[in-house]
């Protein structure tokens, strides 16, 4: 008979992780996930990228979506009345009280090599810190914050050019692969608990923190890698800066100097380093090539960007 799943996730991480589990021999009983919120300028009501996927793939078992999880004794008998083997937790947004934890094993599948970055943005913090590597951890979940023992890592090898979406993407489908090896070997894997002196958090990535200015090329050019799906890279102004590559980082030039621009793109000046730029937004305007902003703005080599 094969073993019972109950997935805790929200976001399209999870979800690659869920599709993979629905294609083995496991059988997934239940899902929690996040509610649904309010989004975009409309502030439509929109369900989790978990959800909308069971949704549109008519698929039948139940989905509980709780505010919270502590103290709530309708979640906990909920999960109890499924009786699940193992609960798998990926992205789910929320931590476990141990009155869930002690229903039955825990795994979190978190995209990190821990015990570096526990919290809630490793890939972007894996970005933001040029790390050469990044992966996913599978461990046994504990009360703390993403410190329970360890069953299995995998490494990624994050390339020169690589930004968030396409390390989720790769990181997605490792953590999925990760997850069916957890579970076939569960029984014979001996945990191994996580070095306490390596520790480092990360945390929520809010809005403001994709401000960013002409100083270091390379700093700005990590950022966007980091925070190009969301919140995007911005000056101060509210310019947001697309598309960008670094071209070089030991030059040293006037703050946000056009060293010239073309229609391949606008190479600009940082204290230190160079990028190019290939698109441009205007706060509340369409996103336009860095050509046609500098024909706009009437702007000219050795002016400066603004």
């Amino acid at each position: 008979m094969s073993k019972k799943i109950l997935f805790m996730g929200t976001p399209d991480y999870a979800t690659k992780i869920f599709e993979e589990i629905l294609n083995s021999s496991y059988t997934i009983v239940g899902l929690f996930t996040q509610p649904d919120k309010p989004v975009g300028r409309k502030q439509l009501i929109t369900a989790p990228h978990i959800k909308q996927f069971c949704l549109n793939n008519n698929l039948t078992f139940p989905i509980f979506q709780p505010e919270k999880l502590r103290g709530n004794p309708e979640a906990k008998k909920q999960i109890e009345d499924l009786n699940p083997d193992f609960i798998i937790v990926a992205a789910y947004g929320q931590i476990l009280p141990r009155e869930i934890l002690d229903i039955a094993p825990c795994i979190n599948l978190h995209a990190s090599l821990l015990p570096k970055y526990r919290g809630a943005s490793p890939i972007q913090e894996s970005l933001l810190n040029d790390d050469e590597f990044t992966g996913v951890t599978s461990m046994l979940m504990e009360e703390g914050l993403d410190s329970g023992d360890i069953l299995g890592l995998q490494y990624l090898k994050i390339t020169s050019d690589m930004e968030v979406s396409e390390a989720f993407s790769k990181l997605s489908e490792i953590a999925a692969k990760l997850t069916i090896t957890t579970l076939d070997n569960f029984e014979n894997i001996k945990p191994k608990k996580q070095n306490n002196s390596l520790v480092s958090f990360c945390k929520k990535i809010k809005k403001e923190y994709g401000e960013v200015d002409f100083t270091s090329a390379k700093k700005l050019y990590l950022k966007y890698k980091a925070y190009s799906y969301w919140p995007g890279v911005f000056l101060h102004e509210g310019l947001k800066l697309r598309d960008i590559t670094l071209l070089e980082n030991f030059s040293e030039n006037k703050e946000g100097e056009i060293l010239d621009f073309d229609e391949t793109g606008l190479t600009i000046g940082c204290l230190k380093g160079s990028l190019k730029i290939k698109t441009l937004q205007s706060p509340s305007k369409k996103a336009v090539s860095s050509s046609d902003y500098i024909r706009g703005q009437r702007l000219q080599r050795r002016d400066i960007l603004i």
